[in-house]
């Protein structure tokens, strides 16, 4: 195993990969993980473009012969698909079809939802507790912010459970491939950070772990001579307690209480100037 990727071995799974993405000749396909070619050969035979991130150099021989075959199809870009800029991936990829590096599936499509609209489905293999996690109901000990922010933009189902067996090699944990698909674009930064602290200490109520991670934020803003986010720790508590009300929700809810509309609600109510 390379940097904590695993290849897929076998070939039924992976045409099986390939069919759900249900891809158009037209297609600009971003692959991040393309590790040995396998998925990404497959991918240049029915698409317009296919963009392979792989973060391991030692990779560029495999990964090269599959570009060389493939007339010019695939593009291959060496680097950290969480820190290479996206949106210069020319032209924009219109879907994602991987096997994802499992250490970071769940930032990596928060990313991509986020940052490039142009993308309109995912075909994922990632770990089975990302996948349930990411489908995950309000109410249920693995629904968090990553599920409401995912689930914000995109229907999400999971298509098939995966053995162990397939993979070189063979992981830990169970593997399963996930299909997103867009809705709407993503909320801004702002917003997503309100989410997110919204889940910062899931056993308070909601205004007071907001008001715990804004004090996070601006201790950390001051150690760095920056300016306080806002809202300010001192006022979102109030604040979130108005908007929960003014939502018909109780003050003392906890994040994983609210559905993924009741949290945008939220967050967009105090994102606001008060005036």
């Amino acid at each position: 195993m390379r940097l904590g990727q695993n290849f897929l071995a076998d070939p039924n799974l992976l045409e099986a990969i390939v069919a759900d993405a249900a891809l158009e000749p037209d297609d600009v396909v971003l692959e991040v993980g393309g590790g040995e070619g396998v998925l990404t050969e497959r991918l240049a035979e029915r698409v317009a473009r296919v963009h392979v991130v792989e973060i391991d150099e030692r990779l560029s021989e495999p990964l090269g012969r599959v570009a060389d075959a493939s007339g010019g199809v695939v593009e291959l870009v060496f680097g950290d698909a969480m820190r290479i800029d996206l949106g210069a991936l020319d032209p924009a990829p219109t879907a994602m079809v991987a096997n994802l590096p499992y250490s970071v599936a769940t930032p990596l499509l928060i990313r991509t939802i986020a940052e490039l609209p142009s993308i309109g489905r995912w075909t994922v293999m990632v770990q089975r507790e990302i996948a349930e996690r990411l489908r995950a109901r309000p109410g249920s000990r693995t629904y968090g912010g990553p599920s409401v922010l995912v689930q914000l933009c995109c229907d999400v189902r999971m298509l098939r459970a995966v053995d162990p067996a397939v993979f070189k090699p063979r992981p830990r944990v169970d593997s399963a491939v996930l299909a997103l698909r867009r809705r709407r674009n993503a909320p801004d930064e702002r917003i997503r950070n309100l989410i997110r602290d919204s889940f910062a200490h899931r056993r308070k109520a909601l205004p007071r772990s907001l008001e715990l991670a804004a004090k996070r934020r601006e201790a950390e803003a001051e150690q760095a001579g920056e300016p306080a986010p806002r809202p300010r720790s001192g006022e979102l508590r109030h604040r979130c307690r108005e908007a929960l009300t003014s939502l018909g929700l109780p003050v003392d809810a906890r994040a994983e209480m609210l559905t993924p509309a009741h949290h945008l609600a939220l967050a967009e109510a105090l994102a606001r100037e008060p005036g």
